[in-house]
């Protein structure tokens, strides 16, 4: 088993945080893995994405060279990687902040994720880690245990109970997605 994720938005989404609690929860089901990470010299603003690669050998390149799982949270990052998918694998659109998803040979799923973590925590600032419920429930990453165990490990302190609410909530509209509100393409 090796999935390469690539977690891409603008910088001040959370997106590094999330790909290092991905990392830290396919090691605690015992599984390798490496993160690596880039954003724009903004920071606050700019391009940033992270690369998590999980797998049951050791890894050997540390890059994603062709992405099975894609989260996209903004237009310029869709625009840039939508297609560098792997034929069939999961392109996991933010639809509240992306509007115009190229052609690509994966399956796409449109989900409101910053939305959905607004309405269960009253803040956009939880949006990565219910990204992570989201991107963790399509795809079948790591076990939800480890899941929220790394986020309750990595998360700033005091911000644990929110968090979870948003990762749970992200989990909750993953399921959903394939029976009713939300588009699959």
């Amino acid at each position: 088993m090796r999935r390469e994720i690539r977690l891409s938005g603008y910088g001040g989404q959370g997106l590094i945080l999330a790909g290092i609690i991905l990392a830290e929860a396919a090691m605690h089901d015992g599984h390798e893995a490496v993160q690596t990470q880039s954003y724009g010299p903004e920071a606050r603003g700019g391009a940033s994405k992270a690369e998590v690669i999980i797998s049951d050998e050791p890894i050997d390149y540390p890059k994603v060279t062709a992405p099975d799982v894609l989260l996209l949270m903004s237009e310029a990052a869709c625009k840039r990687y939508a297609c560098t998918v792997e034929p069939g694998g999961a392109v996991i659109v933010d639809s509240g902040l992306v509007q115009n998803v190229p052609a690509n040979a994966g399956v796409v799923y449109k989900i409101p994720v910053t939305d959905i973590s607004v309405e269960a925590t009253g803040r956009a600032i939880t949006a990565n880690i219910a990204a992570l419920g989201v991107v963790n429930s399509v795809a079948k990453l790591v076990s939800p245990e480890s899941l929220e165990r790394a986020v309750a490990a990595r998360v700033p302190r005091g911000t644990a109970e929110a968090n979870l609410n948003a990762l749970r909530a992200g989990m909750a509209a993953a399921q959903e997605a394939g029976s009713r509100a939300f588009q699959r393409e």
